[in-house]
């Protein structure tokens, strides 16, 4: 691009012409070179010649050029067949680059242009139409990369870097043990039947086996019945160590009866299979891509009594009782000619006949927490409250032999799914001294409302935060309902300040905390962008990976609460977040942690994740 250097190149190659390549998208009219001392010299089309539609001229626009023609020449140097193309996406010519392997049945594409998850599924069908696997690389990062992560354990991706005339490619692969991507230049690479494989392939690459299924909450209770004699299909894609499969009749909420695949833990001997059952944990749904059928997946499953079996459908109908046949009479004794006159009974009115009838059959567990739950909406408008014994009174079993663990999970159910456009019922519920629930800071924390864990039923913070849940019970259950303010965290109120306050307190904070010890200030408030960044990302990749996995990987109390640190971390560690006046244990945990705790806890749950994941699969 300077002067010298083209006419250095002019003296070299005094015939040389020029054209606009159609290869890169031109229109293949004559160009003519152009020498400037004063800005950049380059090539123009000559006067009178086609109209070109070129649009991209950068350095990059030759990439997939400079990719097929390295595909190539490794071909030829490890001595492989295999054709190499170009394809026009729609966007000209340079939008992908494919290999095709044919001796291992192999694709590969280097994907140029931009591409989302419903084209990549269209053109990863087209392409693998004629060999067993294709490999996607990619110039980017992004929401494919990541879903080929979790796919495959592994994602493959390339870049270009200009070194004098030419565009060098490079390789790189990324799992989850490694954060960062390897690099390698694409001539070191070699090209066998697994692929093409770079220096380090053998170290990054994770084999799997079987993918495993993708998992999906079944919302409600699920009700099922074993049936022992009917086979599983053969071949099932569900079947897993650890696993046993079964066949049964599920029923789940709302819906009607189906005959599916049961998972079912191995070390649990199967129940009978006369009885009904219900399973104790959020039944799971399992598919898997590319395979026909599915199957429902339960870890804990308790039995239906009789009456609750028979409102289900599932079962039979409950025997009659025997009728009682009068006693023979003596032979000695002789019938009365006149029996005596029965006395008369008053039959009670048909609305206590029916009040009766109604009472003596208990309610379910399900049914009991659809009766609680339009009780609270009812009496919400009106912000009336009720007493936990009253209602135990009033409904009857299962709501009197509950025990307090057995109350929180009744009342967590009773209010899920909490959403933002509903109010949190059980701030209605009170105990018999009128003061609110024990059990009520667990509910709240098991909903997931931050800032209940550690608090007593007679906090004053969460006297003040129930008052205010209690408003928005009563505005969104009115009729008309009316507009209501985000659910605020369980935490003492904060009084709205001034810019100007604002400015004045954050001057005294910086001044306060450059007289403070090291160890005294809040280690997470001294992360960089950079660190967050990078707790974020693998915070969301073990939650993925966690959530895909499912039952094959126990989460400890220890894993579960070193998740809740970084959740709680992220939000602390923002700039300018104000810090509550009473930080809950598990904030105060988070702020004293430093990012590089926090990575490592992570990279620590991400490597049991992995040795789960090669065990199982």
């Amino acid at each position: 691009m300077e002067f010298t250097e083209l006419e250095a190149w002019r003296r070299r190659h005094p015939n040389y012409t020029y054209w606009c390549g159609y290869e890169l998208g031109g229109c293949g009219g004559r160009l003519t070179d152009r020498l400037y001392h004063d800005k950049v010299c380059h090539f123009a089309h000559v006067a009178g010649g086609p109209t070109c539609g070129r649009a991209d001229t950068g350095e990059s626009s030759a990439d997939h050029l400079f990719i097929k023609r390295g595909l190539r020449d490794l071909l030829s140097k490890h001595g492989q067949r295999g054709d190499v193309r170009t394809r026009d996406l729609g966007s000209g010519p340079g939008g992908a680059v494919d290999l095709h392997l044919p001796a291992a049945r192999r694709r590969l594409r280097f994907q140029l242009s931009r591409l989302d998850y419903r084209g990549w599924r269209t053109a990863n069908l087209a392409l693998g139409g004629d060999v067993d696997e294709v490999d996607w690389l990619f110039g980017s990062d992004g929401p494919l990369t990541e879903e080929l992560l979790a796919r495959n354990g592994y994602s493959l991706r390339f870049r270009l870097e200009t070194v004098g005339g030419e565009r060098r490619v490079y390789v790189g692969t990324r799992t989850y043990d490694e954060q960062s991507v390897r690099w390698d230049l694409l001539e070191d690479c070699r090209i066998e039947r697994a692929g093409l494989l770079t220096p380090s392939a053998a170290a990054l690459r994770v084999p799997v086996q079987r993918p495993e299924p993708f998992a999906f909450p079944l919302d409600g209770p699920t009700i099922f019945i074993l049936d022992k004699e009917a086979p599983v299909p053969d071949g099932s894609p569900f079947a897993a160590d650890g696993r046993r499969l079964v066949m049964a009749d599920v029923k789940p909420l709302g819906s009607p009866v189906v005959r599916a695949v049961l998972s079912l833990p191995d070390d649990t001997a199967l129940p009978p299979a006369q009885y009904v059952y219900r399973a104790a944990d959020r039944a799971r749904l399992l598919v898997r891509e590319g395979a026909d059928g599915w199957a429902v997946h339960l870890d804990r499953f308790v039995r239906l009594n009789a009456h609750e079996a028979v409102r289900t459908g599932l079962a039979g109908v409950l025997p009659e009782p025997p009728e009682r046949q009068p006693a023979p009479a003596s032979r000695t004794r002789r019938p009365n000619p006149q029996p005596p006159i029965a006395p008369l009974r008053v039959q009670p009115p048909a609305a206590n006949r029916k009040q009766r009838a109604k009472k003596s059959v208990p309610l379910t567990r399900d049914q009991a927490i659809v009766r609680v739950r339009e009780t609270l909406r009812a009496s919400a408008p009106r912000g009336s409250t009720h007493h936990w014994s009253a209602l135990a009174a009033q409904l009857g079993e299962p709501l009197t032999g509950m025990s307090a663990s057995e109350r929180i999970d009744f009342l967590v159910e009773v209010d899920s799914p909490l959403w933002d456009t509903k109010a949190v019922l059980s701030v209605l519920l009170r105990d018999d001294d009128a003061g609110l629930l024990p059990c009520l800071p667990a509910v709240l924390a098991k909903l997931g409302v931050r800032g209940a864990e550690g608090l007593s039923a007679d906090s004053p913070v969460l006297l003040s935060w129930v008052n205010q849940e209690t408003e928005r019970a009563i505005a969104l259950y009115a009729k008309p309902s009316r507009a209501v303010q985000r659910r605020q965290p369980v935490t003492s109120p904060a009084r709205a300040l001034t810019a100007r306050q604002g400015r004045e307190i954050g001057a005294l904070i910086r001044r306060v905390q450059q007289h403070q010890p090291k160890q005294d200030r809040f280690k997470s408030r001294d992360s960089t962008a950079g660190e967050r960044q990078q707790v974020r990302e693998l915070l969301n990749r073990v939650e993925k990976r966690m959530s895909v996995m499912g039952g094959a990987f126990k989460t400890s109390k220890q894993t579960r609460r070193t998740l809740r640190v970084a959740r709680a971390w992220l939000t602390l560690a923002v700039p300018g977040y104000l810090i509550p006046a009473n930080p809950s244990p598990l904030e105060n945990q988070a702020l004293r942690t430093s990012a590089a705790d926090v990575l490592a806890q992570l990279r620590g749950i991400a490597r049991a994740l992995d040795a789960t994941k090669l065990k199982y699969w």
